[in-house]
């Protein structure tokens, strides 16, 4: 009889990639000081994934509502503020779109507070903006909300310390372990320079691409303004992301 062979067990190869250590921040960043609090103390245990972790929950269109990109909507009244158009496109590392993702995007009012019980910043709240919003990218890869641009707030991270205006955008592959979170920031801010956040990305070119662009072709004549900010996901030209979650800077 011929020899028989053990079969070999079938595994679910996930994708691995090197951190970019010369453009994410470091998980303790002094200058940003509620780091100190959040940072990883003992060495990280690599936890496996598993397909069940890697395919579900789906994050599809069912998930989103006709009108979830447009954070102006769904209340009694306008909200107050510059409303503006933040459009652009979900991009792997080789340059080509990653459609049918889940990108979600909260915010600060136009006069930097949020709607959120840990929020005690003595600005107004607007009761015609939450300040949540979601889309999924199409087949190009492409997204689009509609929104406020939010206003700078202080944080006591440093003597009168202020955040530059700012959008969080979460992005989702197909499940949860798959998060990714992000800042963008509007162009020519003043307040760039003592932001600890904005610059605990060290490479100088990797924070140039959490700033959007204005785009005059997108605005709306006598509407909205529009900027343009393209997320890349891998690669050179990858958008930093930050490792966990820090809904409330």
């Amino acid at each position: 009889m011929p020899a028989e062979t053990t079969p070999q067990r079938s595994e679910l190869l996930l994708p691995r990639y090197r951190r970019d250590d010369a453009s994410h921040p470091a998980l303790n960043t002094p200058e940003y000081r509620s780091s100190a609090l959040r940072y990883p103390k003992q060495p990280l245990q690599l936890l496996p994934q598993y397909l069940t972790e890697v395919t579900g929950p789906l994050l599809g269109h069912d998930r989103v509502a006709e009108t979830d990109h447009d954070l102006t909507t769904g209340h009694e009244g306008e909200p107050l503020g510059e409303r503006i158009i933040v459009s652009g496109r979900v991009l792997d590392s080789d340059g080509k779109p990653v459609p049918h993702t889940l990108i979600e995007l909260w915010q600060a009012n136009s006069a930097g507070r949020y709607r959120h019980a840990g929020d005690r910043h003595p600005a107004p709240l607007d009761p015609n903006f939450t300040g949540v919003g979601r889309a999924m990218s199409d087949e190009q890869g492409e997204y689009r909300f509609v929104t406020i641009k939010p206003g700078a707030y202080p944080w006591r991270n440093h003597d009168n310390a202020w955040r530059p205006a700012h959008l969080h955008f979460s992005l989702f592959g197909q499940a949860f372990t798959q998060r990714l979170i992000t800042q963008m920031y509007f162009p020519g801010d003043p307040l760039f320079h003592q932001d600890p956040i904005f610059n605990s990305v060290r490479d100088p070119r990797a924070r140039e691409r959490m700033i959007s662009r204005f785009d005059l072709d997108g605005t709306v004549p006598e509407w909205a303004l529009s900027y343009k900010f393209d997320i890349v996901l891998r690669g050179s030209a990858a958008t930093p992301f930050e490792d966990d979650e820090e809904d409330d800077d």
